[in-house]
């Protein structure tokens, strides 16, 4: 009769191949959950820089656009906010019931990186507080 060698445990081997796929699978979560956050991080950028264009417009019609205009503000900083955001405007007169295209571009700078965001409508050039000075 042959002996028989009873086998117990892995070989080395088989313990190297098996951290090796332990490792590679918990690298590949690691850089999917890092790219994740990358991701929430610079959405969360966006959607600030649209409410800030957003709050710039709603200033802009306030105002009036002529008299935004002539006050000669066509760029400027939030600086309440990390990153520093950057705005400024561009008006085009449409010829049209004194109608203004305005546009508002936002941007940031981010790992030396710059980015933005542009939004642009239409106002009509006699803001609100123009109007309650006709009515009163």
């Amino acid at each position: 009769m042959k002996n028989l060698k009873v086998r117990q445990g892995f070989t080395l081997v088989e313990t190297i191949l098996a951290s090796a796929i332990l490792c590679g699978a918990v690298l590949a979560v690691g850089a999917i959950s890092t790219r994740t956050l990358s991701s929430t991080r610079l959405n969360r950028h966006y959607e600030r820089a649209t409410a800030l264009a957003e709050k710039q417009f709603r200033l802009i019609d306030y105002v009036g656009v002529e008299d935004f205009i002539q006050a000669g503000m066509m760029a400027g900083v939030f600086e309440e906010f990390e990153p520093r955001y950057l705005w400024e405007v561009e008006t085009e007169f449409l010829d049209i019931d004194n109608l203004y295209m305005v546009t508002v571009t936002v941007s940031w700078l981010e790992y030396n990186r710059r980015y933005n965001v542009s939004v642009d409508t239409r106002l009509n050039g006699a803001g609100k507080l123009v109007e309650l000075d006709q009515e009163e």
